[in-house]
C-alpha cells in the first residue's frame, strides 16, 4: 500500500484581520490526487483561508505547508506549481485573450511552444475565441479565461475559489470534466464552493466552515451514507414533540401539525419502535441529499 503525500497541510492556521476574525484553528489535510471539497456560506472563511494559502495574506497565527514547504518561507517556489481561479477575474480590458494568456504563460519555467499548445487546446475545449478583447467577453467568457490561466502550466495543485459562477450548465459540466482530466494526471484540487450539488458531484472529502472554523471533515459518501435516513411522517392526529426528544441520532426535528420532518443517524429498530407507536397516516424514508446534511451540521455546530 502505497504511502500518501500531503500536499496541503494546515496546523490551528488563524487569521484577524484587526478584531475581525477571518479564521480561526483551521486544521486541513489534503492529500496528493484527491478533490477536496471547502463549503460554506459566504462569509464564512474559505476565501480567507485560501487566500491565506496562496501567501496573498500573512496568518495571524498557525502554519501551513503546501508540497512539504513552508507558505511563508517559500512562497513564490510554491505557487509556481499552483493554478489558482479565484471567484471574481480582472484583467487588463484592452488586451486580446491570446496575449494576456501568452504574458501569463511567460512567468513559468515553461517551453513556450508547449505553453502555446496548451492555451490552444484548453481554449477549444472550452469554446473561447483567442483572438477577443478582453473587455468584450461576457461575464462567462472572462471565467474561461481564468481557468485557462490557471491551468495552462499543468500546476501539481489547483485551488478554485466559487469557479463556476458566469458558467452555464454544459459549460460547467465540461469544466468538471476538465477537472477530472487534470486529477487523472496526478492534479491534487482544492474546490471551494457554496454551491452543494457541484461539491456532491467532484469532490471526494469535504470540509465544512462555519464562522471561520471548521466543524466537519469528512468523505462526502459518509455523509451521506445509508445510516443517515431523512424521515417524513403524516400522523391523524397532532403529537407533541417530546416523543422524540430521548433519541439519540434525531436532528432536525419539526413539528407542524400532523407532520413530523427529521435526519436519523444510528441503529434503525430504535427509531422504528417510536415511529410505529404512533398512528401514521403516511410514511417516507429518504437517504437525504448533501444541502440536508450540511444545513444539519449548520445548525447544531455552535
Amino acid at each position: 500500500m502505497g504511502y500518501k503525500v500531503n500536499i496541503i497541510e494546515t496546523k490551528n492556521l488563524t487569521k484577524y484581520y484587526g478584531k475581525s476574525l477571518g479564521i480561526h484553528n483551521v486544521n486541513l489535510t489534503i492529500e496528493q490526487g484527491e478533490i477536496f471539497g471547502f463549503i460554506g456560506p459566504n462569509g464564512a472563511g474559505k476565501s480567507t483561508t485560501i487566500r491565506t494559502l496562496l501567501g496573498l495574506i500573512h496568518p495571524t497565527s498557525g502554519s501551513a505547508t503546501i508540497f512539504g514547504k513552508d507558505i511563508t518561507k517559500f512562497g513564490p517556489e510554491i505557487n509556481a506549481e499552483i493554478g489558482y481561479l479565484p471567484s471574481e477575474v480582472f484583467y487588463y480590458d484592452d488586451m486580446k485573450v491570446i496575449d494576456l494568456l501568452r504574458y501569463s504563460g511567460s512567468f513559468y519555467k515553461k517551453n513556450s511552444k508547449e505553453i502555446e499548445k496548451r492555451i490552444k487546446q484548453l481554449a477549444d475545449y472550452l469554446d473561447l475565441d483567442l483572438k477577443r478583447r478582453i473587455d468584450d467577453l461576457s461575464y462567462g467568457n472572462k471565467k474561461k479565461v481564468g481557468i485557462i490561466q490557471g491551468l495552462l502550466h499543468q500546476p501539481k495543485l489547483i485551488i478554485l475559489d466559487e469557479p463556476t459562477g458566469g458558467l452555464d450548465p454544459l459549460m460547467q459540466q465540461r469544466f468538471f470534466d476538465l477537472l477530472r482530466e487534470e486529477n487523472k494526471k496526478g492534479a491534487t484540487i482544492l474546490f471551494s464552493s457554496h454551491i452543494l450539488s457541484e461539491v456532491q458531484k467532484l469532490c471526494d472529502r469535504v470540509a465544512i466552515i462555519k464562522d471561520g472554523k471548521i466543524v466537519k471533515i469528512e468523505k462526502i459518501s459518509s455523509l451521506v451514507d445509508n445510516t443517515h435516513k431523512k424521515f417524513k411522517l403524516e400522523t391523524a392526529v397532532p403529537i407533541e414533540k417530546g416523543r422524540f426528544t430521548g433519541l439519540k441520532g434525531v436532528t432536525g426535528l419539526t413539528i407542524d401539525g400532523n407532520s413530523i420532518n427529521f435526519l436519523y443517524r444510528g441503529p434503525i429498530n430504535e427509531v422504528i419502535k417510536i415511529v410505529a407507536s404512533l398512528n401514521l397516516v403516511n410514511i417516507s424514508v429518504e437517504d437525504p441529499d448533501l444541502e440536508e446534511v450540511f444545513m444539519h451540521y449548520y445548525q447544531t455546530s455552535k
